[in-house]
């Protein structure tokens, strides 16, 4: 799977959310590597009914650690993949090596996860999409540059960002009956257009 750096409205203009960071272009395929490896890990997460959210830690340039939401399974609001994925990494090294690690995650890290990642001290982070409600790296709050607390991270969006849509609305317009008020939803439509 590859995702070009930008792309084209059906007006003939580039969505901002397309464009990618120069950061992010100076190693693109590495980069799209390391997503890929998230993005696999939601495909998983959504065949098993969870919320296609994934992620991979990478140090060394290794993937050293895997998380998936397993919220929906576990009934653990808590349960989000990047925690998982930490609990993962901290089995093989000590929480000072986060330093040295990146985070690729198919959506923007919440609220809740944006402030873990700060106080373990994360090295970058890489997301494919943003998170409209409740996004903790800028789409919301700026977690992890907020100058009033503890040394934040560089954090870039965009890698692979319509696939990480596209997982997403796969998930919606499914029935979830664990959701806490579940909604039919036979007659939705998955949208394809991102």
């Amino acid at each position: 799977m590859t995702s070009t750096p930008t792309s084209v409205s059906s007006e003939g203009s580039i969505n901002p959310k397309d464009i990618l960071d120069p950061v992010v272009l100076q190693d693109l395929e590495t980069h799209q590597k390391f997503m890929q490896c998230a993005i696999d890990t939601a495909e998983e997460a959504l065949r098993g009914g969870e919320t296609p959210v994934a992620c991979v830690l990478v140090h060394g340039g290794k993937v050293v650690a895997r998380g998936m939401n397993d919220t929906n399974r576990s009934l653990n609001g808590t349960r989000h993949a990047e925690f998982l994925a930490i609990a993962q990494f901290l089995e093989q090294f000590p929480p000072t090596e986060m330093k040295n690690t990146d985070l690729y995650v198919t959506v923007e890290p919440c609220i809740m996860c944006a402030s873990a990642l700060r106080q373990y001290g994360i090295c970058t982070v890489y997301y494919g999409c943003g998170n409209d409600r409740f996004g903790g790296n800028g789409s919301v709050l700026s977690v992890h540059s907020d100058q009033s607390l503890d040394p934040g991270y560089p954090s870039y969006g965009g890698v692979y960002r319509k696939e990480a849509i596209m997982l997403l609305r796969r998930f919606y317009i499914q029935e979830n009956e664990n959701a806490p008020n579940p909604r039919a939803k036979g007659n939705r439509e998955l949208k394809t257009v991102v």
